[in-house]
C-alpha cells in the first residue's frame, strides 16, 4: 500500500486530570476487539496517578510519545511521528487544561484522520468543574462523539449530566461506568421524563430514549398516555385511519439512519400528509402486531396537532 492509500485513524481522548482517561485508554488497548497488533502511536500529554507500562505496550506494537507542552504538538512533531513509526493508528491522551486547537487536522499529516473524540468525566467532581471551569468543560464535551461518566454511584444524577451535555452536543453518545463497589448502581437506567405523570411529555431530545425504552419494556407503558413531536409516515398498506408518527435516528454514523416510529390507530381518517410534523397525544396499548412477531406498543390517538420541525430533526444516541 502506498502512502496515498493509507488512512490513519486518530482517536482523541479529552478530560480533566484524574477523570479516568488513562484507565479507559488502557482498557481499550487491552480489548481484543479493538487491538489486533496494529502499530499504534500513543501520544501522552498529561501524567496522572495511573501510568502506562511502556515496555509491555511496545511488545504489543504500541509506542509512547510524551509531550509536556502544548507547543510540542506541532506539525513538525506529528510529521516526525508519521515518518518514524508509519503507524496504523494514533491515540492522543490530551491535557485537560489545554485548548483543543493543537489537534486540528490541519496540523496533522494528510494520512491522519480524526476518527473519534472521546471525553471522560469524573462524576464525583463534575459539579465543581461545571461551576468553576465551565468554558473548559464545554469546549471538550462539545466536540465529543462519546462521553463517559466515570465513578457513578446511586447518588449520581445521570439525567442532569445528560441534559448538561445535550444542551450543546446533541450527537454525543453518553456512557456510564460504576464506581468500585457500586456495580449495581447502573442497572436501572434513569429516564429524562416522568413515566408516572398523567401525560408523559417527551422532549425532542429524549424521543430516542423513550422509543427504545417503550419497545424494550412495552408492559411498563401499557395504558400510559404519551405526548411527543414526530413526523407523519403513512404506509400504503395501512388504512386511512392509521399512520406511523416517528423520527429518523442516527445510531452511530451518517450512513446508519433509520426511521423509528410506532403504529398509531385513530377512530377517524388521518388528514395529515406524509412528512408533516405533528404533536401526538396517544394512549399506549400492548397489542399483537405481525411486525413485532408478538405483542408490542401500539398508539391509540387522542389528538394530533400540526407542529413545526425541530431545528435538528435527527435523533441521536
Amino acid at each position: 500500500m502506498n502512502n496515498q492509500d493509507r488512512e490513519v485513524p486518530v482517536y482523541l481522548f479529552t478530560g480533566i486530570l484524574e477523570s479516568g482517561k488513562t484507565s479507559f485508554i488502557r482498557d481499550t488497548l487491552n480489548d481484543p476487539g479493538f487491538s489486533r497488533g496494529e502499530k499504534t502511536v500513543l501520544i501522552v500529554c498529561e501524567e496522572g496517578i495511573e501510568e502506562y507500562d511502556a515496555v509491555a505496550l511496545s511488545k504489543n506494537n504500541i509506542f509512547i510519545e510524551t509531550v509536556e507542552e502544548k507547543d510540542g504538538l506541532s506539525q513538525e512533531f506529528f510529521k516526525k511521528c508519521e515518518e518514524f513509526y508509519k503507524p496504523e493508528r494514533v491515540m492522543i491522551e490530551y491535557n485537560g487544561m489545554w485548548e483543543l486547537d493543537a489537534v486540528d487536522e490541519d496540523n496533522m499529516p494528510e494520512e491522519w484522520t480524526l476518527a473519534q473524540v472521546i471525553s471522560t468525566v469524573d462524576a464525583t467532581t463534575f459539579n465543581m468543574y461545571w461551576t468553576n471551569m465551565r468554558s473548559i468543560i464545554i469546549e471538550q464535551l462539545s466536540l465529543s462523539d462519546m462521553v463517559i461518566l466515570n465513578r457513578c454511584t446511586n447518588e449520581t444524577k445521570r439525567n442532569e449530566f445528560r441534559k448538561c451535555v445535550k444542551i450543546f452536543n446533541k450527537k454525543a453518545q453518553i456512557g456510564y461506568e460504576a464506581a468500585e463497589g457500586f456495580e449495581d448502581a447502573l442497572k436501572e437506567e434513569e429516564l429524562p421524563f416522568d413515566i408516572n405523570a398523567d401525560i408523559i411529555e417527551i422532549d425532542d431530545d429524549d424521543y430516542g430514549m423513550w422509543f427504545v425504552d417503550a419497545m424494550d419494556n412495552p408492559k411498563k407503558y401499557d395504558g400510559k398516555v404519551v405526548k411527543f413531536n414526530a413526523m407523519v409516515y403513512k404506509p400504503p398498506k395501512y388504512p386511512n385511519t392509521c399512520f406511523v408518527p416517528g423520527r429518523f435516528a442516527m445510531t452511530c454514523c451518517a450512513d446508519d439512519i433509520s426511521f423509528m416510529g410506532m403504529l398509531c390507530k385513530s377512530n377517524t381518517e388521518i388528514l395529515f400528509n406524509d412528512k408533516d410534523w405533528v404533536t401526538v397525544t396517544a394512549k399506549i396499548r400492548r397489542e399483537f402486531l405481525k411486525e413485532y412477531r408478538g405483542k408490542g406498543p401500539v398508539l391509540h390517538l387522542i389528538s394530533a396537532e400540526k407542529s413545526t420541525k425541530p431545528e435538528d430533526d435527527l435523533v441521536y444516541f
